[in-house]
């Protein structure tokens, strides 16, 4: 299986810096959501590691290889980066046979990709025909025509109706159960939370943060309790942070709520409320990414190596 890894990626075009000295790695098994608005450098760093541009400086590699290293990089990575990189005039089918004879995969693999995606009934239909969201399924069984075991997908979701965005969510849950290692970027957020595993998060070319996606939506333990202030100060000589809300409950961090219940129950505290609480990732994401909000350092309970 393989580990893709960005060190210290930059790419400049001009005096544009697009990718600013970005490090992070994405690990088999796992769902690796990559977030950012729009020119954060998203597609370009996903272009970097597809060998279709050059860094200006660092490297990405994909199992330790670069892409242009790899002894079969089509049997090795599935990419969906363009939902129109199709001849209009051809059939999804023809399409995918053309693309199975220079991967020299076998034909049969055509109809059972068709039949994957849900578009054997439209299989000899001109491309051009097709919505935006059955562009999205052919550019999807063309990346998993080889079997590969890294998927790299652009907003594979874009035109996807909702029954297509849950196919989508279980197909590439099933890759990364099975091993495959999954990167996806989406501006989906409220999918990226059901799918992902972990995220990166890039604003501006920069590296925002990245980690277990559980583990940075962490937000608390909100505990309730008529001894309020005896609580407050028992957890925070304990070492956990403690802010006061103005209903008088308290939010917790730094410990779990198991011992902030050990603790409590050993000082004789009686709690009416004990329960650990996350953040959307809509409501993370856009204090990543505002430019005017103070600098935040998440603590996610199992970093990403970089």
């Amino acid at each position: 299986m393989h580990t893709l890894v960005f060190e210290h990626v930059t790419k400049r075009y001009g005096k544009d810096v697009v990718v600013d000295d970005v490090s992070f790695s994405v690990k088999p098994g796992r769902v690796t959501g990559f977030l950012g608005p729009n020119g954060a450098g998203k597609s370009t760093a996903m272009k970097v590691l597809l060998g279709l541009a050059a860094p200006t400086s660092g490297a990405a590699t994909i199992g330790g290889q670069r892409y242009r290293e790899l002894p079969d990089p089509a049997r090795t990575v599935g990419v969906v980066l363009e939902p129109n990189a199709f001849h209009p005039g051809r059939g999804g089918r023809d399409h995918l046979r053309v693309l199975a004879d220079g991967m020299r995969v076998p034909t049969r693999r055509v109809d059972e990709l068709l039949d994957l995606v849900g578009l054997t009934h439209a299989a000899n239909r001109k491309v051009r025909a097709y919505s935006l969201g059955m562009r999205q399924r052919l550019s999807i069984a063309a990346a998993l025509l080889a079997e590969p075991t890294v998927l790299v997908l652009d907003e594979p979701g874009n035109g996807l109706d909702p029954q297509g965005i849950r196919w989508l969510r279980d197909l590439l849950r099933q890759r990364a159960a099975a091993g495959n290692t999954v990167f996806v970027s989406s501006h989906l957020l409220a999918e990226v939370e059901h799918l992902a595993d972990d995220v990166v998060v890039i604003n501006r070319g920069k590296l925002v943060t990245a980690g277990e996606l559980a583990a940075l939506q962490y937000a608390g333990v909100t505990v309730r309790t008529p001894r309020a202030d005896a609580l407050a100060g028992l957890l925070t000589a304990a070492g956990a942070t403690v802010a006061t809300a103005p209903d008088g409950g308290l939010t917790v961090r730094g410990m779990t709520a198991t011992d902030i219940g050990e603790a409590a129950c050993v000082a004789g505290v009686p709690l009416h409320e004990l329960s650990a609480h996350s953040g959307s990732l809509e409501e993370l994401f856009l204090t990543w990414t505002d430019d005017h909000a103070p600098a935040l350092t998440p603590q996610p309970r199992e970093a990403m190596p970089v």
